[in-house]
């Protein structure tokens, strides 16, 4: 169940496995992180959200 306080899922439906950074192209995620994120707490994922836009600019994929 979704509740509207909880940090959204950030897959926009792009799953494609950047082999070299090891992150999705669409989230950037890796596999591990996509996996767990439903049995994350908020504190886990908001964690994994601030470091998306890092991952994001560093990686040789656009999107």
């Amino acid at each position: 169940m979704h509740h509207p306080d909880t940090l959204a899922n950030p897959c926009i439906n792009i799953c494609r496995m950047d082999l070299a950074n090891r992150f999705c192209q669409g989230c950037s995620r890796t596999r591990l992180e996509i996996g767990r994120w439903p049995r994350m707490s908020e504190a886990e994922r908001a964690q994994i959200l601030a470091a998306l836009p890092a991952r994001r600019a560093s990686s040789s994929h656009t999107t």
